[in-house]
């Protein structure tokens, strides 16, 4: 039979390769054992194919007809482009009963297409009469080494599509392998690990689906269910369950942040008052953004009615004042409103409102001008729905929906009235990630978000725009000032997740409030009903009524101004100056926080050249350990190997960089180096062995957390061989 390899690609040769080469190469190959679950017949049967290429490479009459037949080929593939897409090069003629080495050395060199296309048939019924006449052995061991064949193949295809960000491709090949072992009844351990990478690749997945343009599409709804599956395995958004993803609370957090973006105003309504019932001081205070935001947007002040009565329950821990103050306005509350802003302490927000209140008899003309620029910059981008959405002040009070619902509002208890018999609100407190158990070591998926440490402060959310997104996260350190009666995270204030934005000339900038993360409540969250008509308001309401009116046109009178004195007076550009944070990105699903970027490993040179003396051979080997801190840590920059390894070393190393990068782990070296003793082949002054002492001391990173250290002191003996007038390291 006819297999589409080459003699060369079997070894891992260019054709220039000399007969020394051939023969380090055919060892080395011998010597890199398949996985333990092969079967000797087929690990025997690889063996004899390198043997077959050794052999006819390594005689020069054999080796010249088969060179001349490789070139004219490749002339012929250069000319002629192959419109199946398929495999054009040279195929070999194998013996059958090394049709199983033959899988094996295809799926080694990353051939997965030809691995299934070849191994596929002889899984049916009509063409497996060879595995059972015995052709490749063992009938039983044949076809389960055909089966792992295949399932690897599937298990790397899927990692491939998942780094080009091909998701469903990635899942579909994963999905196949597995359901090829669960229908053979093998390899547990191949399962194991298959379904692994998808429950990893899942939050990917959902982020992919739920982004998708059709907003009816079952694509979406698809994507909706493995979130609320992922959401049950976790207790929750701030759960400690685990859902075998490999995010951590506070990744999960970010991740969650990320798909807001896509979600409308009704399925994070939906979504998040259901995880406030676990209860979730986390979805507690996203549900409040989504009903601020569908209640202010739709001219429905019952949803800001409810907002606020959720903000009551979470009052007792943290300042939420100023939340409160612009439910209170959006309600025609305006002494309500007042009051809690005097009982706030955000600094920054406080001298925006107050700059643009100056001469009004209170804080309302700011707070109007606060409220509008709040929802257009901070909350409604946060919607599928509602990003290019702008609703004014003027245009929520005027509908006539809006001013019955507020006429006929019953009097309520004083939102201020919770500090007279609760302690004061810890100021500024953070969300104190519960103690969970150690992430298991394994493939994380490579999520873009490191894990922070226990502690850490953390922001659900940032100032999202739809053309530019800055940070997701804003990520600080402060403890909790005030225990609590159970252990659950402490919900954040608002004024942590404030962004500056572009200064007026005539009043400080107003930093707009963003949609934090929150811990949990005491109580789980009950809904307000609607309250019953009257045909007279109280006597409170009697003086509340006509004010939202007066509120209106002061507000609307300062906003004119505001506006006018802008357009008059020039605006200094500090976004000019501002730090640039990444932009998310649903290309790579990159999550990006607002910390400083993770340095890139320093500089390689170019290779070392001249004689090899103890001094150069120290210098190449500095090269390579710089090299492999490279590619083995966070930046996985395996390009920088080329300069300093060369032959199967080098594609050995790429290939540990492109799987670590691919499981989500990495390692931070730390190396001292004393060469011993230098030798240059005397029969071949290109070849070289040094012999050298290395001290390696190694940390193992999985997630961003660390793992595990090792320190070790070896001995090692490495080839050296000089390309290119450059000394590189063939083997060790």
């Amino acid at each position: 039979m006819r297999i589409p390899l080459d003699y060369y690609r079997i070894l891992g040769l260019p054709i220039l390769a000399t007969a020394e080469q051939l023969k380090q190469a055919k060892s080395e190959r011998l010597l890199q054992a398949p996985r333990r679950e092969f079967s000797n017949n087929a690990v025997e049967s690889r063996a004899r194919l390198l043997n077959q290429a050794y052999d006819m490479l390594s005689d020069p009459e054999t080796r010249r007809t088969y060179d001349a037949r490789f070139l004219a080929n490749s002339q012929e593939t250069d000319a002629s482009v192959d419109p199946t897409g398929e495999h054009s090069g040279l195929e070999i003629d194998i013996d059958e009963s090394r049709f199983l080495g033959a899988l094996l050395l295809l799926q080694e060199l990353g051939e997965y297409e030809w691995v299934l296309k070849l191994g596929r048939p002889y899984l049916t019924s009509g063409n497996a009469t060879s595995l059972q006449s015995g052709a490749f052995g063992d009938p039983q061991e044949a076809l389960g080494d055909i089966v792992l064949t295949l399932a690897l193949a599937c298990l790397e295809l899927g990692r491939e599509e998942w780094q080009q960000a091909r998701y469903d491709n990635a899942s579909e090949a994963l999905e196949t392998g597995q359901e090829l072992l669960l229908r053979e009844g093998l390899f547990a351990g191949v399962r194991s690990e298959i379904q692994s990478d998808l429950y990893k690749l899942r939050p990917y997945r959902i982020l992919a689906m739920l982004a998708d343009n059709d907003a009816t599409s079952p694509r979406r709804d698809r994507g909706k269910q493995l979130l609320q599956e992922m959401l049950d395995e976790r207790g929750g958004i701030d759960g400690n369950g685990n859902d075998q993803s490999g995010l951590g609370v506070e990744d999960f957090l970010r991740f969650v942040q990320q798909l807001r973006d896509y979600l409308t105003v009704d399925e994070q309504q939906t979504l998040f008052e259901a995880e406030a019932r676990r209860p979730s001081g986390v979805a507690t205070y996203l549900a409040v953004y989504a009903l601020l935001a569908k209640g202010f947007s739709r001219s429905e002040p019952a949803l800001v009615r409810r907002a606020k009565a959720m903000l009551t329950r979470l009052g007792g821990r943290q300042d939420v004042y100023l939340e409160q103050s612009v439910c209170a306005l959006l309600l025609g509350q305006t002494e309500e409103a007042s009051k809690a802003l005097e009982r706030s302490q955000e600094y920054e927000p406080l001298s925006f409102i107050r700059s643009n209140s100056k001469g009004a008899p209170d804080l309302l003309p700011g707070l109007c001008l606060y409220t509008e620029r709040w929802f257009r910059e901070e909350v409604f981008p946060h919607f599928r729905d509602l990003m290019d959405q702008s609703i004014t002040l003027r245009s929520y009070f005027a509908d006539e929906q809006v001013q019955a619902y507020l006429e006929e509002l019953p009097a309520e208890p004083d939102i201020n009235a919770a500090g007279k018999w609760i302690n004061q609100p810890a100021p500024r407190t953070r969300i104190q990630e519960r103690p969970s158990k150690p992430e298991p070591e394994g493939r994380s998926g490579g999520w873009a978000a490191p894990a922070v440490a226990a502690g850490t402060a953390l922001a659900i959310s940032g100032k999202v725009a739809k053309d530019k997104r800055p940070p997701t996260g804003k990520l600080t350190n402060s403890p909790i000032a005030e225990p609590i009666a159970e252990p659950a995270p402490v919900l954040e204030g608002p004024a942590d997740y404030w962004v500056e934005s572009n200064p007026q000339a005539e009043a400080p900038a107003m930093p707009p409030l963003t949609a934090s993360s929150n811990g949990k409540p005491p109580t789980n969250v009950a809904l307000e009903p609607t309250p019953r008509r009257r045909k007279s308001p109280p006597p409170e309401e009697a003086e509340e009524g006509p004010k939202w009116f007066w509120l209106l046109g002061i507000g609307l009178v300062t906003l004119a101004g505001f506006l006018l004195i802008r357009m008059l007076k020039p605006q200094p550009n500090k976004l000019a100056t501002a730090p640039q944070i990444a932009p998310v990105s649903m290309d790579g699903l990159n999550i990006t926080l607002d910390k400083p970027v993770l340095p890139l490993p320093e500089e390689i040179a170019g290779g070392i050249q001249g004689d090899l003396t103890p001094e150069t051979a120290k210098q190449v080997l500095e090269l390579w350990l710089t090299a492999k801190r490279g590619a083995m840590g966070s930046s996985y920059t395996a390009d920088q190997l080329t300069q300093v390894l060369t032959g199967s070393k080098l594609a050995e190393w790429q290939r540990y960089s492109a799987e670590a990068k691919t499981e989500g782990w990495y390692k931070d070296y730390k190396h001292a180096i004393k060469v011993d003793k230098v030798e240059v082949n005397p029969g071949d002054p290109k070849k070289a062995s040094v012999t050298a002492t290395v001290e390696e001391f190694e940390q193992f990173y999985t997630g961003g957390n660390l793992s595990d250290t090792r320190q070790d002191n070896l001995s090692l003996t490495y080839g050296f061989v000089k390309q290119d007038n450059q000394w590189k390291i063939e083997s060790w």
